[in-house]
């Protein structure tokens, strides 16, 4: 009898401090950030359809307006050959090497650590899917 008193003791003190434990477990979870890893495979078709998506009259080619703004001021830097428009080579060749740059071990994915590190230096971060433009459909 005495060990059963004892047992429900110790249940009741654990089960006060469940409700708190609960809330900050929901906390941390609700600011919970998966990790990102990201092989130079699969930037390389990201690098494509934004590619695409941004080449709003879909010409092939990207011009100074179709570029996000914070791109825009990079546009001499990725137009290689001058002629005032980027191809889809010159879009990806130097999205890649964007790419290989935060690839830090040059083990051929870019992780959060290598993300952030990047960011740190001030470098622009490499695009997701998720920040991808909308209203332009793959080709």
């Amino acid at each position: 009898m005495m060990m059963v008193a004892v047992s429900a003791l110790a249940l009741a003190a654990c089960s006060r401090g469940e409700p708190e434990t609960a809330q900050a477990n929901d906390e941390v979870l609700a600011n919970y950030v998966p990790p990102f890893v990201m092989s130079r495979l699969d930037f390389g078709g990201v690098v494509e359809r934004r590619f695409r998506r941004l080449d709003v009259n879909q010409d092939d080619k990207l011009t100074r307006n179709e570029l996000p703004k914070r791109l825009q001021a990079r546009f001499d830097e990725i137009d290689r050959d001058r002629n005032g428009a980027i191809s889809n080579e010159e879009w990806s060749t130097w999205m890649l090497a964007r790419f290989d740059a935060q690839d830090a071990n040059h083990d051929g994915s870019v992780t959060s650590d290598e993300r952030e590190r990047a960011r740190e230096l001030r470098d622009t971060d490499l695009p997701t899917p998720a920040d991808e433009p909308v209203g332009n459909a793959t080709k």
